[in-house]
């Protein structure tokens, strides 16, 4: 395999700038600046270090770069409030849910103001009969699926941390459950967006599905915060399945546990989630959550339907995995059980980072088609076999997505040159196999270079639509595309 990823990042940087209009000259974020964002918002403007520098940093390796300010609106009529000053003076702005994500999304590049939408935490409408519901940016998912319990309603997609609702769409999210109801991609119906300029737009009406004009609604979902400010989001809701049943089964290898997860998908069997661990991942879950799983690559599964429909599920991927050295399968239908397993899964992370002491995590994701699955995975096993680096592996391998998190040393060079060369190597196969540099990460500042490699021109189609909506270049700079 060539590498050919630093050069393509050397081309990122040399590439000269699309023409365009001449920006205006920022102004900075001084003394009178920010009296009128308290004019605005009167004591919900910090200009604390400490409050600053939490909004200047994600989950992952990169440095903190914090904003002058940070303001906490309420309304979508304050957002466009603020965006509107900042336009006038070309100040950046820089939209933070919870600040979970893993590829440096949330980072001040240029400072500016950092716009806060915790506070926008209302559920302003839930349709049990249309099977819907709308909320400001803040609502977290947690949040929502507690509102929901009464309803017999849920909401799916489970990345894992308790990430804003406007997080995850502005993110384009998915996790542990993205095998049976997809994306966020797929499941946001409509978002109401403050533009560049301060506009406010609603995207689409709530209809299931629509004919009318181009497709506003997909172009900001996945934007990362680079086109529009989200302040609201109508999403697809579902009915509680009647059963739930979740399993463990541990592998002889980790080539047979993937095999049974392509298998189990080609033959068209309905499971709600399958989560891959490495040795390593499995022996790093059991000592952050006190489990005591077999120390071998193991699934997670989980089954949802009648109580029929799950039995017969479990017993078919039974067979799958008895026939790619899979052990006993360990059930959980209690959902205190159920909660606990997946939680334990969800720490994958944070339980990773004890491994090594002192380490900080360099998070990484690909996707690929599942037919291809095997031979990604299997290939990045031997890259790290022969590396310095500790890098546990886990993966929603249902949808063919799997994820490294490179333990590195952020003061050591060499602990970060090897996790780029690694990482180079793992999207540069992902994108051999007809797959993408990340299947739910982001691009944030870790994987605006690899686009160039995926997308090719397109990537002047983006930076044309990037122009035409934000000419001042204030949304979230850096990002995604290289200024």
């Amino acid at each position: 395999m060539i590498d050919i990823f630093p050069e393509i990042r050397a081309m990122a940087l040399a590439a000269p700038a699309p023409s365009a209009p001449a920006r205006p000259v920022a102004t900075a974020v001084d003394d009178a600046f920010v009296a009128a964002l308290v004019q605005l918002l009167g004591d919900r403007v910090s200009t604390a270090q400490a409050v600053r520098e939490q909004h200047g940093r994600d989950e992952s390796y990169h440095d903190v770069e914090a904003p002058d300010v940070v303001v906490f609106p309420e309304t979508t009529e304050e957002v466009a409030e603020v965006v509107k000053l900042c336009a006038a003076h070309a100040v950046p702005i820089i939209p933070f849910g919870t600040g979970t994500s893993l590829e440096g999304g949330v980072a001040a590049t240029r400072g500016g103001v950092c716009i806060d939408v915790s506070r926008m935490n209302q559920i302003l409408r839930v349709s049990t009969d249309d099977l819907d519901v709308t909320v400001q940016a803040g609502v977290t998912r947690k949040q929502l699926n507690e509102h929901l319990k009464t309803t017999g309603l849920f909401f799916p997609i489970d990345p894992g941390a308790d990430a804003s609702l406007g997080g995850m769409a502005a993110t384009r999210a998915s996790g542990t459950n993205a095998v049976r109801y997809g994306t966020m991609r797929e499941n946001v119906l409509s978002l109401t967006v403050v533009m560049p300029d301060g506009r406010i737009v609603k995207t689409a009406r709530r209809a299931r599905k629509s004919s009318a004009g181009y497709d506003l609604t997909r172009l900001f979902v996945g934007s990362e915060g680079t086109l529009c400010v989200i302040t609201e989001v109508t999403l697809r809701l579902y009915g509680v399945p009647e059963a739930i049943s979740a399993a463990v089964c541990p592998f002889e290898t980790l080539e047979g546990a993937v095999r049974t997860v392509i298998q189990t998908i080609q033959m068209g069997i309905p499971v709600a989630r399958v989560e891959l661990l490495d040795e390593l991942s499995v022996k790093a879950v059991n000592a952050y959550s006190k489990l005591d799983n077999p120390v071998q690559p193991t699934l997670f599964f989980e089954f949802h339907g009648t109580e029929a429909g799950v039995v017969e599920q479990a017993e078919m991927v039974q067979a799958i995995a008895g026939e790619h050295g899979g052990g006993d399968f360990r059930f959980a239908t209690l959902a205190e059980d159920r909660n606990a397993l997946w939680q334990a899964r969800h720490n994958a992370y944070y339980a990773s980072l004890r491994l090594k002491p002192g380490s900080k995590g360099w998070p990484t994701d690909v996707c690929v088609p599942i037919s291809q699955l095997a031979d990604a995975i299997l290939e990045t096993r031997k890259d790290l076999e022969s590396s310095s680096l500790m890098a546990p592996m886990v993966g929603h391998v249902g949808d063919g997505n799997f994820h490294l998190v490179f333990l590195v040393d952020p003061e050591n060079p060499d602990d970060l040159k090897e996790a780029q060369r690694l990482n180079d190597r793992l999207v540069e196969r992902a994108l051999a196999f007809g797959g993408t540099c990340t299947g739910e990460h982001g691009v944030g500042l870790g994987k605006r270079d690899f686009l160039i490699a995926e997308h090719g021109e397109a990537i002047s189609v983006m930076r044309q639509l990037k122009q035409a909506l934000d000419p001042q270049g204030i949304m979230n700079p850096g990002k995604v595309l290289r200024p």
